[in-house]
């Protein structure tokens, strides 16, 4: 009997072991959203030479709605990449989560369809929209955060139109996080401060 204890006992033990091992594997595995080389990243749009040298491809690590860690990319501006990387670091560890970092090749440089799949971005060539002014995305000095969450809001248009701003809701960026912070000390504006409009997701740095 003594010995069908032991037995019994050792089979339940070797099975907890045998799934803690599992969990702690399913927690350090990475989920790859995307693999790009910096000339697939920046392929299919006509980019000016004197801007297209100052960009780089970088990857970062983040915790997405899944609560797993997922990698990602960004095509930002060299100036701007100490300053990404270090941010996201923060983001990494206090476990803010971010939906998907995808550069804005994946989604045919359509603004549009980037901010309703709720990607993070920051290099995209295009205009501020209604304007002939060239984005600050286009020097790839800004990166627009969890759209759907943080979107941009002027009177009664919101972009992208299926966002909503929700202090309470997980993903949102809200005035004196510790998020915006990071981005204020490295000398970054967020549009959640504008005053004409709120642009939520948005961060920028002059170039």
């Amino acid at each position: 009997m003594k010995f069908l204890i032991i037995l019994v006992y050792l089979f339940i033990q070797t099975n907890n072991y045998q799934m803690n091992l599992e969990k702690t594997k399913h927690k350090q595995e990475i989920i790859l959203d995307c693999n790009y080389t910096f000339e697939e990243a920046i392929k299919g749009i006509e980019i000016p030479n004197s801007i297209s040298k100052q960009l780089t491809l970088i990857s970062v690590e983040y915790y997405s709605f899944d609560d797993r860690l997922h990698k990602g990319q960004l095509v930002v501006n060299k100036k701007a990449a100490k300053d990404i990387e270090e941010i996201f670091n923060f983001i990494k560890e206090s476990k803010f989560p971010i939906d998907k970092v995808i550069p804005a090749v994946k989604f045919n440089w359509d603004d549009d369809a980037s901010m309703n799949d709720n990607n993070t971005v920051a290099f995209n060539y295009r205009k501020v929209k209604g304007s002939k002014v060239l984005s600050a995305h286009s020097y790839g000095m800004a990166i627009d955060i969890n759209p759907l969450q943080n979107p941009h809001i002027k009177g009664k248009v919101i972009q992208p139109d299926k966002g909503k701003y929700n202090v309470n809701a997980s993903g949102t960026i809200i005035r004196d996080s510790k998020l915006v912070k990071e981005f204020v000390k490295r000398g970054w504006q967020w549009g959640g401060r504008w005053k004409s409009s709120k642009d939520y997701q948005h961060f920028e740095k002059k170039n």
